[in-house]
């Protein structure tokens, strides 16, 4: 079993339950992006960044049996669940995972919405542009969410946040 799979277990361990692909593929980003040593390569999609390659872990898991995912017919969408098995739980506790504490982190990631993670995840992704750049983009890239300029400053606000929490986690580690 690869390292980048066992990490990934870890984090929906962490994180309890996980609902929605999209959060799932938002918080794994969003942990890469504050130096949590995460390595699946990022595309901007649709819904921000996508990696193909952790759909394809996640797939792999499931398979494997360490991961379960529920797939349920919500309104006019599906949605899926995701949460680690016994057997998951059980192969966690004999794999040794150089990882900081990542449950305060997670469980943080997994209480915002999947809209707002999606925000978080977009301004990130363009960090290297100023903000005023960077809400440009927003707008234009994500027109049909009608992000507001308050979400944004609340992403960025986010953002300092969850790094603050990971110093102090890795600091303590």
């Amino acid at each position: 079993m690869m390292k980048e799979h066992a990490k990934l277990m870890k984090v929906i361990s962490s994180a309890g339950e996980i609902i929605g692909r999209k959060k799932l593929q938002k918080m794994i980003y969003i942990a890469k992006k504050v130096n949590l040593p995460f390595y699946e390569k990022y595309n901007f999609h649709f819904y921000g960044p996508y990696s193909e390659e952790l759909t394809l872990r996640i797939e792999e898991l499931c398979n494997l049996g360490f991961i379960n995912e529920v797939h349920e017919k919500k309104g006019g969408y599906f949605q899926y669940r995701y949460s680690l098995t016994d057997a998951g739980q059980e192969f966690l506790g004999h794999y040794e995972l150089d990882l900081p504490p990542l449950k305060d982190f997670m469980l943080d990631l997994n209480e915002q919405n999947s809209r707002f993670l999606e925000l978080v995840s977009t301004v990130l992704y363009f960090e290297g542009l100023e903000k005023d750049e960077v809400k440009d983009k927003v707008f234009t890239l994500k027109s049909k969410q009608r992000y507001t300029e308050e979400e944004i400053d609340e992403a960025y606000q986010y953002i300092e946040k969850i790094r603050d929490l990971v110093t102090k986690e890795l600091t303590k580690h």
